[in-house]
């Protein structure tokens, strides 16, 4: 499993200082460090919006410090502006459909089964990994799809050929794939490209991240907010990862 991030928010500092002008505000910003980045500052931006609590009405505290007072007092709306656009590959398509029940926050772009044919990349779980028998059973299962597939695929394409279809080849070929896919398992390897905001990475890392029996969605979460604590510390410092008791890691909320 890999995740690539493709893009991450960032300031216009030409308009805010327009804003600032034209508003007569002055924004007392903090010296940039390590764990204040510009996801960050956009955090700050949007809530002093909500009270324009510039200048003389600022209160002194750092910028993760003025985060954590949002999150406590349950001020979510604002994370919303914050977007990270991100590829996943290596992962299954059982791991996706889980994945994209997520939907409010979160934009998705899946490799289509329509028009790519699939290659024989499979992702093998975790638990049938660490069994000998099971494994086997599963690598049997596999190779039988992988040349059922292939079969099937040459055999759709010369009964249309040989039917001479009136269909264009463009739906020939969404017909013939569209068929095909029909008996692939969910451990089929996809490619998935992610857009969502910080609030509804939250929420999928609150309700998902701690689940012990879904192995790929903890690996998923790890590296995800392996990530999100490099782009934006501060907003998932309250996310750990712990050593849970199958040995295996497991992120835990702090509770305070």
């Amino acid at each position: 499993m890999k995740i690539y991030l493709i893009s991450r928010p960032a300031v216009n500092e030409s308009d805010l200082k327009n804003f600032l002008r034209d508003e007569g505000l002055a924004w007392r910003r903090r010296p940039s460090n390590k764990l204040s980045k510009e996801g960050e500052e956009l955090i700050e931006l949007a809530g002093r919006i909500c009270y324009m609590s510039f200048g003389t009405k600022q209160h002194t505290e750092p910028n993760g410090k003025y985060i954590d007072n949002l999150i406590r007092m349950g001020h979510h709306s604002v994370l919303e502006h914050l977007n990270w656009s991100f590829i996943i590959t290596g992962v299954s398509r059982a791991f996706t459909h889980q994945l994209v029940r997520h939907r409010i926050g979160f934009s998705y772009s899946q490799l289509s089964q329509q028009y790519h044919k699939e290659d024989n990349v499979f992702v093998i779980p975790e638990v049938i990994k660490k069994n000998p028998k099971a494994l086997k059973k599963w690598k049997e299962v596999i190779e039988l799809n992988k040349r059922s597939y292939n079969d099937l695929m040459e055999i759709l394409n010369d009964s249309m050929k040989n039917q001479g279809s009136t269909l264009s080849k463009k739906e020939i070929n969404r017909l013939v794939h569209s068929a095909s896919r029909s008996i692939l398992p969910n451990a089929k390897e996809t490619k998935i490209f992610v857009s969502s905001n910080a609030r509804a990475l939250r929420n999928l890392l609150d309700s998902r991240a701690s689940i012990p029996g879904d192995y790929e969605m903890r690996e998923f979460t790890i590296a995800l907010l392996k990530m999100l604590k490099k782009e934006t510390h501060n907003l998932f410092s309250d996310f750990e990862v712990i050593k849970h008791s199958d040995g295996k890691r497991i992120i835990r909320k702090r509770i305070e």
